[in-house]
């Protein structure tokens, strides 16, 4: 607490001697990462604040932290003291940063901004905005006059994702994207993600937490594929499948030469939601620019054959990691000697046994009873409660396979369930198999099917703050775009092949959290005279705890679907358990009758 109090006031004496009145701090990189190596966590370290979603703003007498309700609870521990206020994003009361700052400063007050840390789009939009109540933007790095002890940038080295697993060779990758290129005739494309440039050269890597990516830029052309990257990374052997792929590798910071040596008369595709205004501005002003989704973003979210055979090899065995972890814990939560953390490190260790395993796809969160209702909870040593019989447990999870990605979440009783745990969770489920059953025609966008999942809920007056379902990568990142399933309109719709999360929750605030996730795939369902319809494809396999079910709440369908669901769980699951294992998962599984 001391410690951010004192860097608050280093950075407002640097702002001062700047002649800047604000600065925005996000909680994000140059990249546009979800999950950000450590010499980049700019927000995290001025405000204390590390959830993954957030932005600081200081001014010489203010300063907040805006973030959404998943971190509401999370976020006021960690600020408290700090010298920094929540700012609850999404209610009424709460003015948004721009709109707070023109209240906060005088005509012709400067708004300092890192331009590595903001895409071109936002950049763009806070410039705007600004301008209309007399502010002006400047970039400016204020944090690195005062983060004298900044770590280094990581130089992990990459590796090759074999085509067995990725499905096609980055040869046949680049080709499809000149091709979209091409429908625009542009002659560059720039691109800054990671996991899209891991997908399009099938590489790998350990920059980051949870998500194996590395560290990259690249550039596309008609006739040249260039990756960006410290050559300490790539060695002898992964350079020569490179360049024997078509792509040349040249140092990491070369981009920003690379991008100033473009001709004037070129077209340059950039995705401007995610290319980072510093890098932007290095693009010669005469070009034309095709600012549009990343051609690589739509493209990787429709999964071939060979990454959908890897996503079901890995929910087997992520089956079974869960199996036996939720057995253990069955049989050892009453000793009384078991924490969130200790569960945590055991369910690693059952996921660590499957082949191909190679970490944690996020932060586990592992909630007993109140801690469930943080949405983004994660457990320190000192928060860590130990579990008891008497409540509920919200277990979050998620592994990363070289056969694909998984995540799940499941809530379970530890003992003696209320009526209104009951109740709660069975209204949870409704809404989770109101989704996984939908079927739906082409050109669906998941706004339109978000209702479902919440119905339930609304009918009695609840509902959760978080979005429904997030698209999931390849052996990649776990929130992975661009179609989502939640209220918000998302105008990208579900195709075939995409897989999404379906994960609607309840929570109790100082209670208790509720949750049910699946990831589904989005396949065929059938053709009719008014045209194609889709349907859901279930792939967990988890059971779903019986206990907290309230059957008289369930029609005949929702019976037969959690049934069937079982059945399915035991089927794809048994043949890797021993007997006593199986005996368990039977027992889980069992049919239910109304």
């Amino acid at each position: 607490m001391e410690q951010i109090i004192k860097r608050l006031s280093l950075l407002r004496k640097v702002m001062k001697k700047s002649g800047i009145s604000a600065c925005i701090i996000p909680g994000t990189d140059p990249h546009a990462g979800e999950y950000i190596s450590e010499c980049w966590k700019e927000r995290q370290w001025i405000s204390g604040f590390d959830g993954s979603a957030g932005t600081a703003v200081v001014t010489l007498e203010h300063a907040g932290v805006w973030t959404d309700s998943r971190y509401f609870l999370h976020a006021a521990e960690q600020l408290e003291g700090t010298g920094f206020e929540l700012m609850k994003q999404g209610l009424s009361e709460t003015l948004e940063i721009l709109p707070w700052l023109s209240t906060q400063l005088k005509t012709g007050g400067k708004v300092g901004v890192n331009a590595l840390m903001f895409s071109h789009n936002a950049y763009s939009a806070m410039q705007s905005e600004l301008k209309k109540n007399d502010l002006e933007l400047v970039s400016i790095d204020l944090i690195s006059k005062i983060w004298t002890d900044r770590p280094s940038m990581p130089m992990n080295p990459l590796f090759i994702f074999d085509t067995q697993y990725a499905g096609k060779s980055t040869t046949e990758k680049l080709t499809a994207v000149r091709a979209e290129m091409n429908k625009t005739h542009a002659h560059f494309f720039v691109i800054s993600a990671l996991d899209d440039i891991a997908w399009l050269f099938n590489i790998r890597g350990n920059d980051v937490n949870y998500n194996p990516v590395v560290i990259a830029y690249a550039l596309i052309e008609a006739e040249k594929a260039t990756l960006f990257i410290a050559p300490e990374k790539v060695t002898k052997d992964e350079l020569i499948y490179l360049n024997n792929e078509g792509v040349t590798v040249v140092p990491y910071l070369d981009i920003y030469n690379q991008l100033q040596k473009i001709d004037e008369s070129a077209s340059v595709l950039v995705d401007g939601g995610k290319l980072n205004q510093a890098l932007f501005e290095f693009i010669p002003a005469a070009c034309t620019i095709y600012n549009i989704m990343s051609p690589v973003f739509k493209l990787k979210s429709i999964k071939n054959e060979t990454e959908i055979a890897g996503f079901r090899k890995a929910m087997v065995k992520d089956g079974v990691a869960l199996t036996c972890f939720f057995k253990w814990l069955e049989e050892n939560v009453g000793s009384g000697t078991l924490t969130e953390m200790s569960v945590d490190r055991k369910l690693f260790e059952f996921r660590a046994k499957q082949e191909n395993f190679m970490g944690e796809s996020f932060g586990t969160i592992a909630g007993f009873g109140p801690h469930g209702a943080i949405v983004h909870y994660s457990a320190t040593e000192e928060s860590s409660t130990t579990l008891t019989p008497d409540n509920l447990f919200l277990l979050d999870s998620g592994g990363q396979y070289l056969d694909g990605t998984t995540d799940i979440t499941r809530t379970i009783t530890l003992g003696n369930p209320t009526l209104q745990q009951k109740t709660d969770f069975t209204l949870v489920l409704k809404g989770h198999i109101a989704l996984a059953s939908v079927i739906f025609p082409v050109n669906t966008r998941g706004s339109q099917l978000d209702i479902l999942a919440r119905k339930a809920m609304w009918n009695v007056g609840l509902n959760y703050g978080h979005g429904t379902g997030h698209g999931v990568g390849h052996f990649l990142n776990v929130h992975e775009g661009p179609q989502s399933i939640r209220m918000e309109e998302n105008s990208n719709v579900l195709q075939v092949g995409m897989f999404t999360s379906n994960e609607p929750g309840l929570y109790r605030t100082n209670e208790y959290g509720i949750r049910t996730e699946n990831l589904v795939l989005v396949v065929p369902h059938q053709m009719t005279e008014f045209g194609q319809f889709l349907r859901f494809d279930t792939l967990t396999l988890c059971p779903i705890d019986l206990e907290l079910i309230d059957i008289k709440m369930l029609d005949n369908f929702e019976i037969r679907w959690i049934n069937d669901y079982h059945e399915k769980v035991f089927d794809m699951i048994s043949p890797f358990l021993n007997e006593d294992e199986k005996a368990w998962l039977r027992h889980k599984c069992m049919a239910i009758f109304k």
